[in-house]
């Protein structure tokens, strides 16, 4: 009798005990302070994150992840629970279903990029991988997906969250997104991989702000050289006026024969600004430019030039130095701009570097620093410079 109870324990017991999961929590802390010359403030952000992932059968996997975030700025604190990547993948011989809160980006990066809510289907094919997916940005906080598109949006993400008006603070703007995806790991000899996307979204809002991009981006790695290039074509109606908009990029990244890893690379960003019919360009979540002046891509011209060395294993460097441009005078671009000296493009450059440090896998803390020099252009030569330093942590706890 005791064998076949414990038998029938076993049994029962069975799937629990061979139901693999994953559990982790990270913290993340950053410390800065930065302004003016002669004028600074400091702000201070600290996050704890719980993560959980388990298998589902021999085909699904889920993934859940949260976080509450403690933000100190403007002499206050405020603190903010988000619900962070959560979501189901079922996979199929052909392909795969992602279903709640996922990461996408468009190929070329700054058009649509970070967390969004809805789903997405993708088949690997031998003419590379389709995607084709349907997102709503309603229910996510404003900061995380940084959905700047029209002035009110810009005061809204540069808020702080309200708890008396949490609904009108807490939120992003109400937009769907779709988008249709080609990617292609290797054409030819393998080295070609080119992407192409549309991708447009609605205005869920009063705004009556829709846009549509075709995008196409193509890379290829020669021997110890990389080119990456890209463009977008993008249809704006605003209010019921429709305009055209576009952008590209270029990128060649060298690979130098050192003893230790280390890369060269050069940039060159450019978005359209207002002009005749040509609209400024307008992406639909905000990529800051410059770790230090951090403008909106929107009639934006960039060159920069990068280097970054890892010296051993748990230490490596980078250094940058990029210089901006702007392309009309009437799109407002988070850059300041001197009242009486508006005639001018050229609105400076900024110098950057940063240190990391891992010393073992569950521990990386790194240290950055910059300045951004308007007197090096033509538009704000009246401005004080704008520095920043700051201080990172992350920390795996299990």
């Amino acid at each position: 009798m005791k064998k076949r109870l414990g038998l029938l324990f076993i049994l029962l017991t069975l799937p629990l005990l061979v139901w693999a999961f994953d559990f982790g929590l990270i913290f993340d802390q950053s410390v800065g302070r930065g302004g003016y010359s002669g004028d600074s403030s400091a702000d201070n952000t600290s996050s704890l994150i719980p993560r959980f992932s388990t298998l589902l059968g021999d085909r699904g996997e889920i993934f859940i992840s949260a976080g509450i975030m403690a933000e100190y700025v403007n002499d206050s604190w405020s603190f903010v629970p988000e619900l962070l990547r959560t979501e189901l993948t079922w996979h199929f011989d052909f392909g795969d279903l992602r279903i709640g809160r996922m990461n996408y980006s468009d190929p070329l990066g700054f058009i649509a990029e970070g967390l969004f809510d809805g789903g997405r289907f993708s088949y690997d094919s031998n003419f590379g991988t389709f995607s084709l997916g349907g997102w709503y940005t309603g229910f996510l906080y404003n900061r995380r997906v940084n959905i700047t598109m029209t002035d009110d949006e810009l005061r809204a993400y540069n808020a702080v969250l309200d708890y008396d008006d949490f609904a009108n603070s807490y939120f992003a703007p109400s937009r769907f997104l779709y988008a249709l995806d080609w990617t292609h790991n290797g054409i030819g000899t393998g080295f070609i991989r080119p992407g192409f996307s549309f991708l447009g979204q609605f205005d869920l809002s009063d705004s009556e702000l829709h846009s549509q991009y075709l995008t196409a981006s193509l890379s290829l790695p020669l021997d110890a050289f990389l080119f990456n290039l890209g463009g977008s074509l993008a249809f704006i109606q605003d209010s019921g006026d429709s305009d055209m908009a576009y952008a590209a990029e270029a990128r060649i990244a060298w690979v130098p024969p050192t003893a230790f890893g280390s890369r060269l690379s050069l940039l060159g960003r450019y978005s359209s600004g207002k002009s005749g019919n040509t609209a400024a360009f307008l992406p639909i979540t905000t990529k800051f430019q410059g770790s230090i002046l951090k403008a909106k891509l929107s009639s934006l011209s960039m060159i920069s030039l990068d280097y970054t060395a890892r010296l051993n294993r748990s230490f490596s460097i980078n250094a940058a130095s990029s210089y901006f441009i702007r392309n009309d005078l009437g799109t407002y671009n988070r850059y300041p701009v001197d009242s009486e000296n508006n005639s001018g493009n050229l609105l400076g450059n900024e110098f950057s570097g940063r240190l990391y440090w891992s010393p073992y896998s569950d521990l990386a803390i790194n240290v950055g620093a910059g300045i951004f020099m308007p007197s090096m252009g033509n538009v704000s030569t009246g401005e004080k410079n704008l520095w920043r330093v700051e201080l990172g942590l992350v920390l795996s706890l299990y």
